[in-house]
């Protein structure tokens, strides 16, 4: 009796399929939340790949002669 909501709780899941397959935006955004996961995705991959060509560029150049 206690933990009757964990368990028994109605399938909304035909609901949510047909709402989510409905939506006429792109399929990535169709979520909830996914401009936010998209945008953090792409700053990290920008701040990944500006660390990486940082690097290699650093490397290219080699020490400086002293």
């Amino acid at each position: 009796m206690l933990l009757t909501p964990l368990y028994n709780k109605p399938n909304r899941i035909l609901e949510r399929q047909k709402a989510i397959q409905n939506d006429p935006r792109k399929i990535m955004f169709r979520l909830p939340r996914s401009k936010l996961y998209i945008g953090v995705y792409g700053a990290m991959f920008t701040v990944g790949m500006l660390g990486t060509t940082y690097g290699i560029v650093s490397l290219l150049r080699g020490k400086p002669s002293e």
